[in-house]
């Protein structure tokens, strides 16, 4: 027996969104360090995020929007460094200590995504900001060193050469350390431009780094920085 046509109405008093973008952005300390001397290459990867959202007027032009989506966050970059701290494996051998040249890492998180914004209403344009909740289900954080040195366990210590081929570069791995739930702010912007369809723009900022705050390896903590642009469908 078919559903009635009113049984599945969604009420009046409530705006649902349907969102599909794309990320853009990176995993970053926050202020370059030194031992960060320059990037040499930035990867775009196939970043989609694709989301409902419900949102409520509640007092005259304010209200509040959640929702939920499912993205992925992902880059990979080639950088140059010096003193960098670093644990790696050349030849089945775990080094760690100070490294200088060349590094590419590759990041990589698909993640459901739940914001809670404050949302204020302009003509066509929605203003949103507030914080969202991520949990993480895949977690990828690896790359090699490569045209470079480790000093073992200090600047001053054993110097071992980095090579450029997979026989003389060394790997690293860290995706276990990352961790599974992420907290940030979200703010951005919808503009209907039809009845039903409109563009938006979202820049998400994490609070937390993507890792553990025990992992140590990497001196600094890199946080999740992302802008979204995409489009958007209204379903009421």
């Amino acid at each position: 027996m078919a559903m009635p046509a009113a049984a599945i109405n969604l009420p009046d008093s409530l705006n649902y969104t349907v969102r599909l973008g794309y990320n853009i952005g990176g995993t970053a300390p926050i202020g370059m360090p030194a031992t960060i001397r320059k990037m040499n290459k930035y990867t775009f990867k196939p970043n989609f995020s694709l989301g409902i959202d419900v949102q409520k007027d509640l007092w005259g032009k304010w209200g509040l929007l959640t929702g939920i989506h499912l993205e992925n966050k992902a880059m990979e970059i080639d950088a140059t460094v010096k003193n960098y701290h670093m644990e790696m494996v050349q030849g089945g051998e775990r080094l760690e200590g100070m490294y200088t040249g060349n590094l590419v890492t590759e990041c990589q998180e698909w993640m459901l995504t739940v914001p809670l914004m404050a949302t204020w209403r302009t003509g066509k344009v929605l203003l949103k900001v507030g914080p969202y909740v991520s949990y993480v289900s895949t977690r990828v954080f690896e790359g090699y060193v490569y045209d470079g040195y480790l000093r073992e366990g200090d600047p001053t210590g054993a110097k071992i050469e980095m090579g450029n081929t997979e026989d003389s570069r060394a790997t690293y791995d860290f995706g276990d350390e990352m961790r599974h739930w992420q907290v940030g702010v979200d703010l951005g912007a919808d503009w209907q431009i039809h009845r039903r369809w409109g563009l938006y723009a979202d820049i998400a900022w994490g609070v937390t780094g993507i890792h553990r705050s025990s992992f140590k390896t990497i001196e600094q903590t890199l946080y999740p920085i992302f802008g979204t642009v995409g489009v958007i469908y209204k379903l009421k």
